[in-house]
């Protein structure tokens, strides 16, 4: 996994790959969407929601890919994956080591194209709209589907309280004191962190333990207020408290943002995903999607006998 700060957050120009391009800062009316000012006679800090989410419960957004075709070159890694990911719930991406669940995760948020020599065909719909369209701003699409992987990546020698503002900074939004502020301590919170690190905003990211930098990375993608969240294997890392912790976390952001996650613990991706998709690549195929479903259907009456074997350890 990278952990280059162009695949963490929204890049602020160009990116590496084929469909990049230059793009222009935000303009001032799209800055004052995002961040609102202040009412007359108001404080400053009622700039802000009360949510850190904008986006009512209808407001949801599908992910919808289709028909996603992906190479390296000369080697193709998938065939024709379709998948809906529906609003407002977590869909896990379930298989073998291999079989291109976490390629499929960065063509969600266009972050295939950073590899020189990947290539793809297919579309992947943010609530109809094509990401991939040549009228699409890179920086948009990775606004809206954010990601945290693997690896909890933080910026080290940066304050708790900067890196969750990093992506305002690389997307060229401007906001007051208060408006920051606000927004660090929703994001903080909405990423079940705020009580553990409220008195020390100013310390460095990298001083927080595993667990903690994961949320703060969680955090981070928070705070460009995306509607949906692609997550890398995020636990796999992490001890079984910080496990459970980020799966309550998880738990709690359904509720106003999409979630996708990558994972290879199958006791996890029953207990927080409610749609699930079994990926599977044998005898050098490219990755496909076996099985993809009710994640309680799945689990417990599999339609195809290999999605009953991994589900059960049989093979993986």
């Amino acid at each position: 996994m990278s952990d280059d700060i162009t695949t963490v957050l929204p890049a602020a120009g160009d990116a590496a790959g084929r469909r990049a391009r230059r793009e222009p800062a935000p303009s001032a009316a799209q800055t004052t969407a995002l961040f609102p000012p202040p009412t007359a006679g108001g404080p400053a800090q009622a700039a802000l929601p009360l949510d850190p989410f904008p986006h009512l419960p209808s407001d949801l957004a599908t992910l919808d890919a289709r028909g996603i075709t992906a190479w390296f070159g000369d080697h193709q890694v998938l065939d024709r994956v379709s998948l809906t990911m529906p609003a407002g719930e977590v869909t896990a991406l379930i298989g073998p080591s291999g079989c291109g669940k976490s390629t499929f995760l960065r063509i969600l948020n266009r972050m295939h194209e950073l590899v020189p020599s990947a290539s793809l065909a297919g579309e992947v719909l943010l609530d109809g709209v094509d990401i991939y369209d040549t009228g699409r701003k890179l920086t948009e699409a990775r606004r809206d589907i954010g990601m945290v992987f693997q690896k909890p990546n933080p910026f080290p020698a940066m304050s708790i309280y900067d890196n969750v503002i990093a992506g305002l900074r690389l997307t060229g939004i401007r906001a007051s004191r208060d408006e920051k502020d606000h927004l660090v301590e929703r994001s903080l919170a909405s990423a079940g962190l705020w009580k553990e690190v409220k008195d020390r905003l100013r310390q460095p990211g990298g001083g927080l333990s595993g667990g903690q930098q994961q949320r703060l990375c969680i955090a981070r993608s928070l705070a460009v207020k995306p509607k949906v969240l692609l997550m890398d294997e995020p636990c796999s890392a992490l001890d079984p408290t910080s496990t459970r912790v980020i799966e309550e976390t998880m738990g709690e952001l359904q509720k106003e943002v999409t979630i996708v996650i990558v994972t290879h613990n199958m006791q996890q991706a029953q207990r927080v995903s409610q749609q699930c998709a079994f990926f599977l690549a044998s005898q050098g195929q490219p990755g496909h999607i076996v099985e993809h479903g009710d994640t309680a259907a799945m689990f417990d009456s599999p339609i195809d006998p290999r999605t009953y074997d991994y589900v059960n350890g049989r093979f993986g």
